[in-house]
């Protein structure tokens, strides 16, 4: 597709990929720039344009404090962020739509940008699928509430523009995506941490019926009883709550009119964001969730996810979800002495606690699990502190497979498609911390096979697990089934096999646990509020 192509706001001109098969459209404008007096506003339609637009350039990052996560992106930052990206291999003489897949990047609602090298879709773009990244707003500018913006907003809400930012994004491709040889009826929403988080949440959405029909959440669906949800990318805020937060953080920006507040330096609202931490949520752990995230609003998320899936009321879509081994809190063993060694930090929101000691393990399974206690340290027995590590991690990765599954059991009970979940294991070079790891977000190099060699030192084993992570996602965003040709069998989740497929240090179904710790954590759950 080396001509331009027709999009609802003008004509696009992309660029050939490194595969000179496939063409790259960079920063095409899917709503108008969310400045001046539609901060704090749903997105608008794009800005009309004339001629052909050159789509060669990816668009500016959304506002966010600078970090690691965007060293060696040469971008801008700006309220002007509303851009998507497209990778097609489709060219004029195809007559089969093809399947599409749309990324939501992660990083706590407070980074991230779809111009990150690692979601780059050229390689599942030559498999035959059309890849869209888009951003979306992040930290405040996306989910900042306060009862000014409710009373404005015409429905009496406020605080998810980021979501509304990622449903236009979802009705751009409906009514694009076909000038791109995409198939607008076989679109997959797919995501990693927050991005996973925010496929949840548009799986729950009435607002995003029939804009996909698949659904890929990478870390994490967890079941509405487990506390882990409650500070995860999982976690939401109710519009009280929100709307009380907002109030707050406006006055302590002096901005005691909205006026005030949408005339401020978006470099003043995005400092705190990193840092800003909600308190108020019990999580059975020091760990608490980032204060700006998306909230339960009775509109673009009707109700939490126990009620939600109690009353059948999801979007009824083909779904993939999993965890990895290394997350959670889970530490490969030879991390232990590093751990111990930077003791006790303040974490990041979001990010759970790490017990290495057995003084810390054993009082983190008292707070944790109060009555229970006992018996929790009998199934995870711990006389040392490297014998508390490991049985820490053990019980992280028992709860994160068995959350994953009673999620899917509740999930499908009033759901007619099949659900697939798994389990990553391997260890990735490309963690960054010297250590090989199967880290938080290490499948993605794999999923979208990018194994670039400025990233680490790939090895012929990382290139065979990508090849079949990669055909897995693309049968799933084509047809709803990861299984294909040359493919280990993945079975589909069921009520009656406690197990999950591993992917990456091998593909076959494992069991979620003992039995006997499977019966606590069903027991444990049941004894916790559903959210």
């Amino acid at each position: 597709m080396h001509q331009p192509a027709k999009t609802e706001a003008g004509l696009v001109e992309g660029i050939p990929g490194r595969d000179r098969s496939i063409t790259v459209f960079r920063g095409i404008p899917y709503a108008a720039p969310p400045v001046a007096d539609l901060r704090w506003r749903p997105p608008q339609p794009p800005v009309p344009w004339t001629g052909v637009r050159k789509a060669n350039g990816f668009g500016p990052i959304c506002p966010q404090a600078p970090g690691p996560e965007l060293a060696g992106l040469d971008l801008p930052m700006s309220e002007d962020c509303l851009y998507l990206n497209v990778w097609t291999g489709a060219g004029p003489a195809d007559e089969r739509p093809r399947p599409v897949l749309v990324w939501i990047y992660g990083g706590g609602f407070r980074i991230g940008t779809g111009a990150d090298p690692r979601y780059d879709g050229e390689h599942l773009a030559g498999q035959g699928v059309v890849v869209v990244t888009f951003n979306y707003r992040l930290g405040a500018f996306g989910f900042l509430a306060t009862p000014e913006l409710s009373e404005e907003s015409g429905h009496h809400v406020s605080g998810n523009y980021g979501l509304l930012d990622q449903i236009a994004a979802l009705r751009w491709v409906r009514r694009n995506i076909a000038h791109f040889g995409g198939d607008p009826d076989r679109v997959t929403v797919a995501g990693q941490s927050a991005g996973a988080g925010s496929v949840n949440f548009l799986a729950m959405s009435p607002l995003a019926k029939g804009l996909f029909q698949r659904a890929v959440a990478q870390s994490h669906a967890r079941h509405s009883r487990d506390p882990e949800l409650r500070y995860l990318a999982t976690s939401y805020r109710t519009l009280a709550d929100a709307e009380s937060a907002g109030a707050r953080f406006a006055a302590e920006r002096g901005a005691r009119t909205l006026q005030r507040l949408r005339s401020l330096p978006w470099q003043k609202l995005i400092e705190g964001n990193v840092s800003a931490v909600d308190t108020a949520v019990e999580t059975g752990s020091s760990a608490k969730p980032p204060m700006f995230r998306p909230v339960v609003d009775g509109r673009v998320i009707p109700h939490g996810y126990a009620e939600t899936y109690g009353k059948g009321l999801q979007n009824d879509v083909w779904y993939l979800a999993g965890n990895n081994l290394d997350e959670g809190g889970a530490v490969p063993e030879s991390t232990f002495a590093a751990h111990r060694a930077a003791g006790r930090k303040d974490r990041r929101a979001g990010a759970p606690p790490v017990h290495v000691t057995r003084e810390d393990y054993v009082a983190a399974a008292r707070r944790k699990f109060g009555a229970m206690a006992g018996e929790f340290l009998r199934l995870y027995p711990a006389d040392t502190d490297d014998e508390a590590a490991r049985a820490h991690c053990e019980a992280v990765r028992d709860n994160a497979r068995i959350s994953t599954w009673l999620w899917a059991k509740d999930w499908a009970a009033h759901a007619s498609r099949p659900v697939y979940t798994y389990f990553w294991t391997h260890a990735s070079p490309a963690t960054g911390q010297g250590t090989r790891r199967a880290a938080h977000g290490s499948e993605i190099d794999f999923v979208f096979g990018n194994l670039h060699p400025d990233r680490a030192e790939w090895t012929d084993e990382d290139r065979d697990i990508a090849r079949t992570m990669s055909g897995y996602w693309a049968n799933f965003v084509a047809t709803g089934d990861p299984n294909g040709p040359g493919l280990p069998h993945w079975p589909a989740w069921t009520p009656e096999a406690p197990a999950v497929m591993e992917v990456g240090g091998g593909f076959a179904p494992i069991p979620l646990a003992d039995p006997p710790r499977l019966d606590f954590w069903q027991r444990f759950f049941r004894t916790q509020r559903a959210w």
